[in-house]
């Protein structure tokens, strides 16, 4: 009984930070007094073996390391970090597939499933979320944990945006739109091209 109490107690706690975060975090844009975002740090993305649950054939394999994407094929990187039972994740995934589906795509576009690490879902949630959304674009989950404490994921979901030399250019927990992510991603791209 008091271990059934303890991880209720935890995963309360988790989504509850999960949900300040969404409301007050936002890395990767920092706001001066006049109001006027300070440029992104441009610091190396740490890398991470992803897993996938779909989208293999896309990124070139059932394991990948996320490094493949802008070292082998130089592409800049929309990162997701999303999990099966996160409220937020499901509202903004079908927004994320839309994006995956413009013409002209000049980014990779890649879902990473932290759910088990965050009390947010198991594995099977995620893949039962993708099947239910009827995601395509592709997705998988990390075995290391690190990740939560390397990428500083304090919110849920964190997009990271890369660029083509694997730098984080921007990076943004809580929710985004279409109408959001779609200018980010083109600005991206744009700056990855002229680097």
């Amino acid at each position: 009984m008091r271990a059934t109490t303890a991880v209720i107690g935890v995963s309360v706690v988790v989504a509850l930070s999960a949900i300040i975060g969404l409301t007050v975090f936002h890395p990767g844009v920092v706001h001066t007094p006049s109001g006027a975002a300070s440029p992104p740090s441009l610091l190396l993305a740490p890398d991470i073996e992803i897993t996938m649950y779909q989208g293999q054939g896309e990124v070139g394999g059932e394991k990948i390391a996320l490094s493949d994407l802008w070292e082998k094929r130089r592409q800049p990187v929309v990162l997701n970090f999303w999990a099966g039972q996160c409220p937020p994740c499901r509202a903004e995934m079908p927004d994320f597939q839309r994006l995956y589906e413009q013409p002209n795509r000049k980014f990779a576009l890649i879902g990473v499933d932290i759910g088990p690490f965050i009390g947010l879902g198991s594995r099977d949630d995620a893949r039962a979320l993708l099947r239910e959304f009827k995601i395509t674009y592709p997705a998988g989950t990390t075995l290391d944990i690190r990740t939560v404490r390397n990428y500083e994921i304090l919110g849920m979901p964190t997009t990271v945006f890369i660029t083509a030399d694997g730098r984080i250019w921007r990076k943004h927990a809580g929710l985004l739109t279409f109408n959001q992510i779609k200018p980010l991603a083109d600005e991206l791209t744009r700056g990855s091209s002229s680097r």
